[in-house]
């Protein structure tokens, strides 16, 4: 083994014994708990090591929760995060290995099947060279074919092990960027996003930040209660993602406030997308199908800026609020576009007032 390949092979054994240890202790295949197994296993702490394989067998998904506050001392969702990023690069390091290795496999066992049969075909030559170059054959591959194949098979179901570990990883972090109401991206999921908006200055002219919040909200929940009010935000979220393009990043970014990332249109085409989606929630009925009661009309107000109008996403989102206050202002169930000079009329202890 070289040097350059040394640090590859141990990442890669390091996670084949975390996945091994994780599944021998019965423990969940959850992010959470592989950032456990792998710090306890690159030795960070070597108490949290010896209280780790004191759990036995029998450790519940308490006690591991609680090794990992007392020792990682982050939250569910910083966990989450942590262990998807350092596990899965590690998973996908495995599976490049894995696949090279099956591929190489099944290439040789094919160049061996091929050179037999070369042989056989050769009907000029007499059954004694043949025999000879047979046994040679033999003699220097010996059950190499049938072992490389044998091989080839469990390197195959090693990798789908692997694509199963990252498909459980993927799936806790989808998760965890999901608000659990209105089933669309959470709060920091879009903070996430609104984040890497700047990532590509070429795009900025044609990507824009849409803010969207409910009229009134508050008086329909004290008048008809929360659970009233939580179907009717679920209600608001289904409506705004069916009437936008799929590639639109559409986020629950408060309590009644919704966002969309909008990428690769203008002003005035943005401007379209949010009357569309206005129109649609002014239009909609919102009844209780057993009662009869009818909780509308439902209606949303809208603002939004363009990302060249800001010159980062904390300045971007403050546009986009702002556009938003005067919508409320002026008179709710409408979009504005952000424009300069909006700001010296924003007051922070107005916007409190608006935004019911």
């Amino acid at each position: 083994m070289t040097t350059a390949t040394a640090p590859k092979a141990q990442s890669n054994d390091l996670v084949s014994q975390i996945i091994y240890a994780v599944r021998s202790m019965g423990a969940a295949p959850i992010p959470r708990n592989y950032q456990l197994f792998y710090e306890a296993y690159i030795g960070s702490s070597p108490e949290l090591t010896l209280e780790l394989a004191a759990l036995g067998s029998r450790a519940t998904q308490e006690e591991l929760d609680e090794l990992s506050r007392r020792y990682l001392g982050t939250d569910q969702a910083t966990v989450v995060e942590n262990a998807h990023d350092r596990i899965i690069g590690e998973v996908e390091s495995l599976l490049r290995l894995l696949r090279q290795e099956q591929h190489s496999l099944e290439s040789y066992s094919k160049l061996l099947g091929e050179t037999a049969q070369r042989i056989n075909s050769k009907n000029n030559l007499s059954a004694e060279i043949l025999a000879s170059a047979i046994a040679l054959l033999n003699e220097a591959t010996g059950t190499t074919l049938a072992h490389g194949e044998k091989t080839a098979g469990g390197v195959a179901q090693r990798s789908q092990e692997m694509e199963q570990v990252r498909r459980e990883l993927d799936e806790y972090k989808r998760i965890a960027n999901t608000d659990s109401l209105t089933r669309i991206a959470n709060r920091r999921a879009f903070d996430e996003r609104l984040a890497s908006a700047y990532d590509n200055s070429a795009v900025l002219p044609v990507t824009a930040l849409v803010l969207a919040d409910i009229d009134n909200f508050k008086k329909i929940n004290d008048s008809y209660g929360h659970p009233v009010g939580d179907k009717i935000l679920a209600t608001v979220a289904s409506v705004i993602r069916s009437n936008v393009r799929k590639d639109i990043f559409v986020a629950r970014s408060g309590g009644e406030e919704f966002a969309m990332i909008v990428e690769g249109n203008t002003a005035e085409e943005v401007m379209t997308i949010c009357e569309r989606v206005r129109r649609a929630l002014e239009t909609r009925t919102f009844r209780n199908s057993r009662s009869g009661v009818d909780y509308g009309p439902v209606t949303i107000s809208v603002g939004f800026a363009m990302a060249s109008q800001a010159g980062d996403p904390g300045e971007l989102y403050a546009n986009s609020d702002t556009a938003l206050y005067h919508a409320k202002n002026g008179g709710r169930n409408r979009t504005v576009f952000f424009e300069d000079g909006m700001n010296k009329d924003y007051t922070g202890k107005n916007w409190l007032i608006y935004k019911k």
